[in-house]
């Protein structure tokens, strides 16, 4: 097998898993669509939940979580890139504006109240931060023109998007393999590998030029 169909069989499966993760946050989602404050996650957070803040933050963050994976996953097709450009940028509007002034927000009110004591509220604020920084950069550089800079604050913006699907993968993991760790240790240690992994891989793929050589070769 030669590097290039390695590599197409790569980006196949990364995508692939992406969809599939979205599916499930999907399924995830379904519940708080009857807003019962007794159901899944929301047992675990009854003293905050009468916080109406936190409460809108949550529905906000839990109901556009769907679409800013599908949007930030578009940004990265190269067909919609160079055949449907309309989309490419349409779309890429979307992420943005969900980004930083819904999801955003709402992420980093939720993170101030997180489970887990202040390591994990420090990770999930500093996730959020992150995330609304990130992604304005790249809708700056969009407007520069400067693709490349462009494409490398998107890969690290959806890296980000891409911890509500490790969270959980890694909190999988954790409970398949029978991981003896106290209930508080494990959810701060998912808290921080959630993201910080995800960025670690873009930052290696924006190091080896994967933007520039896979999107943006012709155009350079």
């Amino acid at each position: 097998m030669n590097s290039k169909i390695g590599g197409v069989l790569l980006r196949v499966a990364a995508m692939a898993a992406i969809l599939w993760g979205t599916w499930l946050m999907i399924l995830l989602s379904l519940p708080y669509t009857s807003f019962d404050p007794y159901i899944d996650f929301l047992n675990s957070k009854q003293l905050v939940y009468h916080i109406k803040t936190w409460r809108y933050s949550f529905y906000i963050h839990v109901f556009v979580s769907t679409i800013v994976l599908i949007t930030g996953l578009l940004q990265f097709s190269k067909y919609i890139m160079f055949r449907k450009a309309q989309l490419h940028r349409g779309s890429g509007i979307v992420y943005i504006v969900i980004v930083i002034f819904l999801s955003g927000p709402s992420g980093l009110i939720m993170g101030i109240y997180a489970n887990g004591g202040l390591a994990a509220q420090v990770s999930f604020v500093l996730l959020s931060l992150l995330w609304i920084l990130f992604t304005g950069f790249a809708f700056y550089y969009a407007t520069k023109r400067k693709f490349a800079i462009h494409g490398h604050w998107m890969l690290r913006s959806f890296a980000l998007t891409l911890s509500a699907i490790s969270l959980r993968f890694y909190a999988f993991l954790l409970a398949t393999f029978h991981v003896h760790l106290h209930p508080r240790t494990a959810y701060i240690l998912i808290a921080w590998l959630s993201w910080t992994l995800n960025l670690l891989l873009a930052e290696y793929l924006i190091r080896r030029k994967w933007i520039e050589k896979y999107y943006l070769g012709k155009l350079l």
